[in-house]
């Protein structure tokens, strides 16, 4: 499966977006889905995760209650990232990833995931 993010853009503190994630190739329906950041000169970072059925979600405690991650279950092809209340801190790159054969004790690592997207650059000012 291919995913190609989008969304990214300069935003000021306060504020809010809603990063997107298109996947090609074939559907996410069987796929863990999940969202991934990394800011300059640190790793990459879990965000937010849908279980492969979709009924549970995961997310960083730096972002629960502001961040919303959410897909659609009819064409399970797309899946979003409602970013709410922004902060300097997460200013970064993300990424959505999927993968097959994640475990619920893997969602969290990035080694984890098989497919990635090329990543959007979210720039929050304060």
């Amino acid at each position: 499966v291919q995913l190609q993010a989008s969304g990214g853009g300069l935003v000021q503190a306060g504020g809010s977006l809603r990063l997107s994630c298109a996947a090609s190739g074939r559907s996410f329906g069987s796929y863990v889905m999940g969202w991934f950041r990394q800011a300059p000169e640190k790793e990459r970072e879990f965000v937010a995760a849908f279980s492969r059925t979709g009924s549970s979600t995961y997310y960083a405690d730096s972002v629960r209650g502001r961040f919303t991650i959410s897909r659609d279950n009819a064409k399970r092809n797309l899946i979003w990232l409602q970013m709410n209340n922004l902060n300097p801190e997460d200013t970064a790159v993300y990424y959505c990833a999927g993968g097959d054969t994640i475990i619920t004790s893997s969602i969290r690592s990035p080694s984890a995931y098989r497919h990635w997207g090329q990543g959007t650059l979210v720039t929050v000012s304060s």
